[in-house]
């Protein structure tokens, strides 16, 4: 009789939800087991196994209520999914190398700055699993472009497991789960320091979306991506500010940007009406950071200098400008635009009495519509922000992203280039973007949003 109650005890706890997530390990399960086959998977297989779990998902996301979303049901199955993830091989993305190589310099030299990874072809000192990693680094005559928080990470990465991604894998993936605990830190009830009262700011059934996101669980545990590392910093220094410990919103501001200079971008907003010494903190922070690399005479700089005046990948408004205008006049107008559309943003976040969470879906969302690069991984710094301002174009985004993968290469094309985009991509990607925009802004504006399955 006990054995039959305790049979009943654990099955009343499983949910259809428990189910659905299950579909979604099993999808995940069988990526990781392709990911470390000799003969890998095609990319058409790639898309379906990730739309399963990108529908089911979303299932659970239109037909559940918050109070049916447990904090442990949301963690437990998120956790799952990146440990699939670390078991598997990087999908598509061979930037990795990258990242071991510099953490191989950086043990090595005390430096991953200023030599680029072609300086070192042909010389028999390097170890041979490492002239591997250097045979495959893509773009060898550039100069690293990662700031010192990640060239940090690469380094812990060395000293747990040379040349192995897996330890970047487990890093990051550790990382983003701290960052699906500071997102549930949102969704409860709490008191400032003053005690006053402070109101749920997100719903958990949005932090399930960041917490499931197949594209997050690719971007970050299987193909460990340094990008994640920067947001939690940046969601971290978020929460710090909220309950108004200054100091510690500074120090993780100044590290986020040091990770990634994206979040530069949300600066201002973090360090308004704070007094000037958290600024100087700040400043000094990032200084304590460069100043080392910079006195042995080389940064990331050099390597993002490169990258801002040559690349571009999936562009959207800068990609049609192309088509009449050179690169630097494009550039110079859309970063016109990006400056004015920024000031009226901050404008309107200044104006508020108190202090409020910025829009950082539309700071990020602007950014990326008028950037030269839009990778896959760069929306990692845009989702969390659509937890707390909850809208319907950033998670399609999210799907249709995924499309960036279709180039050349990936397609076993002669007709594209190796790192090029077919046009239907474009037209696909931001017309689905678009679609999202416009129905939203229906919604909102007949005022059915409130009614929908979105804001339950």
């Amino acid at each position: 009789m006990p054995l039959n109650d305790n049979h009943h005890s654990i099955f009343s706890t499983l949910k259809w939800q428990d189910s659905a997530a299950f579909v979604c390990a099993v999808s995940y399960c069988i990526l990781a087991w392709y990911s470390t086959q000799p003969e890998f998977l095609s990319l058409w297989e790639f898309y379906g196994l990730l739309g399963i779990s990108f529908f089911t998902t979303f299932i659970v996301f239109f037909c559940s209520k918050s109070e049916n979303l447990t904090a442990y049901r949301i963690i437990f199955w998120a956790l799952c999914f990146r440990l699939i993830g670390i078991v598997g091989e990087p999908l598509w993305e061979d930037d990795f190398f990258r990242y071991l190589w510099d953490g191989y310099r950086f043990y090595e030299s005390g430096s991953p700055y200023g030599m680029a990874p072609s300086e070192f072809f042909g010389d028999s000192n390097i170890p041979n699993q490492f002239q591997q990693l250097l045979a495959r680094i893509n773009y060898p005559n550039v100069p690293t472009i990662y700031g010192p928080v990640a060239e940090y990470s690469f380094l812990l990465s060395h000293l747990i497991a040379p040349a192995k991604v897996w330890s970047l894998q487990l890093m990051y993936a550790v990382v983003d789960m701290l960052l699906v605990v500071l997102l549930l830190k949102f969704s409860r009830e709490g008191f400032t320091r003053e005690g006053e009262a402070r109101k749920e700011l997100v719903s958990r059934r949005w932090v399930l979306l960041y917490a499931w996101s197949p594209l997050v669980i690719k971007e970050i545990a299987f193909t460990a991506h340094p990008d994640g590392l920067g947001v939690m910093l940046l969601v971290a220094a978020l929460y710090c500010r909220y309950i108004k410990s200054f100091f510690w919103a500074a120090v993780l501001l100044a590290l986020s940007v040091g990770a990634k200079i994206f979040a530069l971008l949300l600066v201002p907003f973090l360090l308004w009406q704070v007094p000037f010494r958290y600024w100087f903190l700040f400043v000094g922070v990032l200084l304590a950071l460069y100043g080392p690399f910079i006195l042995n005479g080389a940064s990331d700089m050099a390597g993002l200098l490169v990258f801002a005046q040559e690349w571009q990948f999936n562009s959207s408004v800068y990609g049609v400008m192309l088509q009449w205008l050179d690169p630097l006049i494009a550039k110079l107008i859309l970063g016109f635009c990006f400056l004015v559309a920024y000031s009226v943003v901050f404008a309107k976040f200044a104006r508020k009495a108190e202090w409020v969470l910025p829009r950082g879906d539309l700071i990020f969302g602007l950014f990326f519509l008028i950037a030269p690069v839009v990778n896959a991984w760069y929306l990692l710094w845009l989702l969390p922000f659509a937890v707390f301002y909850p809208n319907l174009w950033s998670w399609t985004f999210s799907i249709v992203v995924c499309l960036s993968y279709a180039i050349g290469i990936n397609l076993n094309s002669t007709e594209y280039q190796p790192f090029e985009l077919p046009l239907w991509v474009y037209f696909v990607e931001y017309g689905a973007v678009l679609a999202a925009i416009l129905v939203e802004w229906w919604l909102r504006c007949s005022g059915r949003w409130q009614r929908s399955v979105f804001y339950r």
